[in-house]
């Protein structure tokens, strides 16, 4: 069955869900969803695993107005944007724990085809327009016109003696993430996995949470902050101070755009982008499930490969594409008409998964038979290779015709929940490999592959 998503309602509502699609994917991302009594509950949903991203979007121009006295307009432009926003966040938060239904229309007649795992851990997000241009011209020290934030305790009095404009302060109980215009897209393309954005949330939360105070001059200074502290022992990138003592944290005006200047951001985008062939391949089963033409189990189930590969960081991804490349480009020419090829791949984001690649070159004369024949070879595959490594607990199999000879791409997943495997799954699969040798060619070697950027 088809379904129809919408792509946001105002220019800055299609943004956010452009963004969004790129880092949650299409089947994990969804604009404009409505409560039970035909109201929206937020602008934009991503759900993944046990995670919930409810993002509000909002603008306002009352800022624009030069005639008026920045002292006057600033507290009119943060209670619209943002006050009210934490309080229809909260609203929200408190709907989407109480399991209630949640619809892609507001005749409520669409549910929302995607389940909402129990005791979801939701992050907060709050997008606001219309400030960055008078908050960089309100200081020569504002390099990019983004918002100030600080987190504390604002019920214990905790906060800042004092409120200029272009700080906003956050209570640090239930953490709301606030971003603008700039900022926003920074964030959506440098962490632009679903695995990247959760990580850096989690120990943003664990940073307002440690800290007494957390004071930073644009969350894309904290982001610079976050990518040049990494913990070699916790194999983590990290924010805030090793000193245990320390209780409060301020990153400085500047932090991004030093990040830029020395050309680190450019070289983490030269190294990804390759990676991209994980996502096109992920984006395209999407599409057939949302268009209603998809065979197998739908992505939105959590027993499904589409969804294992989705959960993959970008740097898992990065290996894994090049990995596929490679393999592509070595797949043998040859006039036979039956050639296949396979490699084993590991996952860098879990180690108990590893992936199949399996390209068969059939005769183009009988189509059906060729991927009846390429999904039975996949399963196959999937099963010797769990056989020879018995700390795998999920293999995917991806199965396609050698891009060599065929511009036309039809892909075949696989998933094999392999925890728990008996002598008779061990059995099947050594007697089925008898005819097709998989994984015995002395050739094949393993590679352990460090990459960090």
């Amino acid at each position: 069955m088809k379904i129809e998503k919408s792509k946001g309602i105002t220019p800055t509502e299609q943004r956010l869900s452009s963004l969004c699609e790129r880092t949650f994917l299409k089947l994990w991302s969804w604009p404009n969803l409505c409560k039970q009594d035909g109201n929206e509950l937020c602008d934009l949903i991503a759900v993944f695993d046990d995670h919930v991203f409810v993002f509000f979007d909002r603008e306002s121009r009352v800022l624009q107005d030069a005639k008026k006295d920045i002292s006057v307009t600033w507290p009119r432009w943060k209670k619209e944007v943002i006050d009210k926003q934490i309080k229809t966040a909260k609203g929200a938060e408190g709907y989407i724990r109480k399991g209630l239904p949640i619809y892609l229309d507001k005749r409520c007649q669409q549910p929302f085809p995607v389940t909402i795992p129990e005791n979801p851990i939701i992050h907060k997000i709050i997008v606001a327009h219309g400030a960055a241009d008078v908050c960089k011209s309100f200081s020569e020290d504002n390099v990019s016109g983004s918002l100030a934030i600080t987190y504390g305790d604002l019920k214990s009095g905790l906060g800042l003696p004092f409120s200029p404009p272009f700080l906003v302060e956050l209570e640090k109980d239930s953490p709301i993430h606030v971003l603008d215009s700039s900022n926003l897209e920074i964030l959506l393309r440098e962490l632009d996995t679903y695995a990247d954005f959760a990580t850096y949330l989690n120990e943003k939360e664990r940073a307002i949470s440690k800290y007494d105070l957390l004071l930073y001059c644009g969350e894309e200074d904290l982001l610079a902050h976050y990518f040049l502290h990494y913990d070699d022992n916790g194999k983590r990138y990290r924010i805030g101070a090793e000193d245990e003592n320390v209780n409060l944290l301020y990153i400085g005006e500047g932090e991004w755009k030093d990040f830029e200047e020395k050309g680190l951001a450019e070289r983490r985008r030269i190294a990804n982008k390759e990676s991209y062939l994980w996502d096109d391949i992920i984006q395209k089963a999407c599409q057939h499930a949302l268009d209603g033409t998809l065979g197998g189990v739908s992505p939105l189930s959590p027993d499904n490969p589409v969804m294992e590969m989705a959960k993959e960081h970008r740097l898992s991804r990065r290996e894994l594409s090049r990995i596929m490349i490679k393999a592509a480009n070595e797949f043998p020419k040859t006039n036979q008409p039956i050639v296949k090829h396979v490699c084993y791949m590991q996952s860098l984001s879990d180690p108990g998964k590893m992936y199949v690649l399996l390209q068969l070159k059939c005769p183009d004369a009988n189509g059906d038979w060729n991927r009846e024949k390429r999904r039975y070879l996949l399963d196959v595959a999937c099963g010797v290779l769990r056989n020879h490594f018995s700390h795998i607990k999920t293999v995917v199999g991806i199965a396609v015709p050698p891009p060599k000879y065929t511009s036309q791409v039809a892909e075949d997943f696989r998933l094999l929940k392999c925890a728990e495997w008996n002598a008779e799954d061990r059995i099947y699969y050594d007697r089925e490999n008898e005819k097709w040798n998989f994984f015995k060619n002395a050739r094949l070697f393993a590679k352990r592959v460090v990459d960090f950027e």
